[in-house]
């Protein structure tokens, strides 16, 4: 199973991912950020605008195709389930990816963090983020895409406690496993 954490930069993805490992034994967490790192270490620069001209790795095909396969080759090789933290505000990519790990034969359980502006903004100072920068700049449009599109189940993360979204979840997926 692949249990996918989505939600604008400082909505508690990385967080609650990591509680849901310490939860739920025997999953790993792949964070499909480092492919988009390593994908903008090695393609060359020229190449990257062509793609991805405002500098989205994202945008880079490579980059959905490899999340897929690299999510389904640490199931094959480790017999785990995953959790993916990952902020996907394009509909579109995200649909690529479910449908990609759907056909390598994953159960995909997708969880999209929700809060107001004004506290993901507050929470991104609180972990040392500069106004302005990338994360900050993302929050409308992440806001907007989740609003206005289907990213799974929704989780206002507003006032609670990571336990409280921890157990939350974990109670989906026992809900949706014992329907199954």
């Amino acid at each position: 199973m692949i249990i996918m954490i989505n939600g604008a930069f400082g909505s508690g993805k990385t967080t609650i991912a990591h509680s849901l490992c310490d939860s739920l034994p025997g999953t790993m967490l792949f964070d499909p950020e480092e492919v988009g790192y390593m994908l903008r270490n090695v393609i060359p620069e020229d190449r990257k605008r062509l793609e991805a001209p405002e500098g989205d790795f994202q945008d880079l095909d490579l980059w959905r195709e490899l999340t897929v396969e690299v999510g389904g080759r640490l199931i094959e090789r480790y017999q785990t389930d995953l959790i993916v933290p990952m902020t996907i505000r394009k509909q579109e990519y995200l649909t690529t990816i479910i449908e990609g790990f759907k056909q390598k034969g994953q159960d995909v359980m997708h969880f999209c963090l929700m809060a107001s502006k004004e506290t993901i903004h507050e929470r991104l100072r609180g972990r040392g983020e500069e106004e302005n920068n990338w994360c900050f700049m993302q929050t409308d449009d992440c806001l907007l895409a989740y609003e206005t599109g289907n990213f799974g189940t929704y989780l206002d993360t507003e006032g609670k406690t990571i336990e409280e979204l921890t157990s939350a979840i974990v109670g989906t997926l026992q809900k949706q496993t014992s329907e199954g």
